[in-house]
């Protein structure tokens, strides 16, 4: 069995523990959440250019 991770599902993971640990920082981590997931499907990191 293998497990593969992305990493939209990980900073996703990150982001939802740091709100429930300190929720005055949801509005910086919704906005740094968008612009990495923005960035990822931008250049489309994860997958193979050639």
């Amino acid at each position: 069995m293998t497990a593969t991770f992305g990493l939209a599902p990980l900073v996703s993971l990150i982001a939802g523990v740091l709100i429930l640990v300190m929720p005055r920082l949801l509005n910086y981590i919704v906005a740094l959440y968008l612009i990495i997931i923005g960035v990822i499907g931008i250049f489309g990191m994860g997958t193979t250019h050639f």
